[in-house]
């Protein structure tokens, strides 16, 4: 069956999550799974997106039966994709046009990951790395960091933050300390750099490096 039908937001991450789930597991996920995996209000609202996603073509349903989800076209071998969002730097921050252009959310190109990478995450997009501040850290120039969406971390977690006055971003280890924010490289070559609270934004924290060989 030709599937042309575009999906929504929320059926795309419905379908990204079945088949996440089958490809780590080996079996399909229940109903009550994919509410509680993609923390969606309710039963009724999986089920009516199932019945549309089945309708357009992308699964096979038997409602009667509680893991009763088949994928179609050998969607079973896909591997997931999370949207390849621009460069940022491991070393001095470097301009980005701006903070629109690198928005996971606005970009087009994407990148295959395994799917033990990412598990039930959602709000997974990928950075190119520039620079060579975190190599204490194995992240080194050209590599690839997957990125978690979050607006806070935790002190010591390599996060990508946005710098407000600059309109730079930066991958760093991240502390909040008294009365200032701390971002730290992993290279005992390099000092840390140091801004208010206000000035700084995270956009997210490290979960995996896909190294580049060669």
């Amino acid at each position: 069956m030709k599937m042309t039908k575009a999906l929504s937001a929320r059926q795309e991450r419905l379908l990204e999550y079945i088949r996440v789930f089958m490809t780590e597991k080996g079996y399909p996920p229940t109903v009550r799974d994919i509410v509680q995996g993609c923390k969606v209000s309710s039963t009724s609202v999986v089920d009516y997106n199932l019945k549309l996603l089945a309708k357009a073509g992308y699964i096979r349903r038997t409602p009667d039966i509680s893991r009763g989800i088949e994928l179609i076209g050998g969607e079973t071998c896909r591997r997931p994709t999370v949207p390849l969002a621009g460069t940022i730097a491991a070393g001095r921050p470097i301009p980005v046009p701006d903070e629109e252009s690198w928005n996971p959310a606005t970009t087009a190109e994407r990148i295959e990951v395994s799917p033990s990478l990412i598990g039930n995450r959602q709000r997974v997009y990928a950075l190119k790395v520039k620079g060579n501040s975190m190599v204490d850290a194995l992240i080194n120039d050209g590599d690839i960091v997957l990125m978690e969406s979050a607006e806070s971390v935790e002190n010591g977690q390599m996060a990508a933050v946005w710098l407000k006055n600059d309109k730079e971003a930066t991958l760093k280890k991240f502390y909040a300390e008294a009365n200032r924010i701390r971002l730290q490289p992993a290279n005992a070559a390099m000092k840390p750099f140091f801004y208010k609270p206000e000035e700084v934004a995270v956009q997210g924290k490290v979960i995996a490096v896909i190294r580049q060989l060669g």
